[in-house]
């Protein structure tokens, strides 16, 4: 079991918490653990961090931030908590703390043309200042430190997979899906590919009442003469593009399949193309909208 599923590796409740100079990355980071699974819980007031801990278990490792836009943080609050949390024995507690050169933060601002919340009114270079000498005491506390000054938003989502990730959720995971083309494109599909040029098993009057899950409505769409090339060029191209999606910082990707009814071609091509997926070793799980519709299909069947 991974620690993410344990959420520590002694069972304990594992808790980040991310601070950092303000424009150093911090909300990236936060959006970054999220995809890893962490439940996420932006600008979280200190004082709020303790009573959250005590309510139930959690069903997810957190990861919480904290900065000072909150209206109660200081940095001896912020050592304090850290203190309190490291004493608890039900708490694997540590801290992620951006960094960033103060002229990158001073290029960064003037470039989203942002106020400064320690400079509201002021130029951000003093609020920069202002923060830098605010957070010394909890830097020097931070367990893990990034450096984010030379990083673009896909490094600092990389460097986060790579330190608090897991075998598991560092894999893309990959729905592929059909669809009834009569109810329009599914939101959220990053690829489509329409099969309704291949024959079409709803005019089999054997086949009509079947979908495309049987081995007798795959037999009937496989035996179109466009199939095999269409099926292994879709393959071919949806397993060169997976490894770039991936280094893009994605975590998900779907491929959906649409035909006019939902039922047999779609349902057929989106079953085969899962299958050798996975069989390539790709984390993949099927849905079929159409079938779902009818109470034919339970929702995202995985395939390890």
């Amino acid at each position: 079991m991974s620690d993410l599923q344990d959420h520590s590796s002694n069972g304990r409740t594992r808790v980040v918490l991310v601070t950092g100079a303000s424009g150093a990355g911090r909300s990236t980071a936060i959006n970054a653990l999220e995809d890893l699974g962490f439940e996420a819980i932006d600008n979280l007031p200190l004082s709020l961090v303790e009573r959250l801990l005590d309510g139930p278990p959690p069903s997810a490792p957190l990861a919480l931030g904290i900065d000072v836009r909150n209206r109660d943080f200081s940095s001896d609050g912020m050592v304090a908590l850290l203190d309190a949390l490291s004493a608890d024995p039900d708490i694997d507690a540590e801290l992620l703390y951006l960094d960033c050169r103060t002229d990158v933060l001073i290029r960064r601002y003037s470039e989203t043309r942002r106020r400064h919340p320690l400079a509201p009114s002021e130029s951000p270079d003093i609020g920069i200042a202002r923060e830098m000498e605010l957070l010394i005491p909890v830097r020097t506390r931070a367990d893990r430190l990034i450096e984010t000054s030379e990083l673009t938003v896909h490094d600092l989502k990389a460097e986060i997979g790579e330190k608090f990730g897991t075998e598991a959720s560092a894999r893309l995971a990959i729905s592929v899906e059909s669809f009834s083309f009569k109810r329009g494109l599914p939101r959220g599909a990053d690829m489509v590919m329409d099969v309704r040029f291949l024959a079409n098993p709803h005019w089999e009057e054997g086949l009509r009442d079947l979908d495309g899950r049987t081995a007798e409505v795959q037999a009937f769409v496989a035996g179109d003469p466009r199939f095999k090339n269409f099926f292994a060029r879709t393959v071919e191209l949806t397993q060169s593009l997976l490894p770039a999606f991936k280094d893009e910082g994605k975590t998900s990707l779907t491929l959906a399949f649409g035909c006019t009814g939902g039922k047999h071609r779609s349902v057929a091509l989106a079953e085969k193309t899962a299958k050798a997926l996975a069989a390539a070793g790709w984390q993949v799980s099927t849905r079929h909208r159409e079938l779902e519709r009818r109470g034919l299909a339970s929702n995202g069947e995985s395939r390890a």
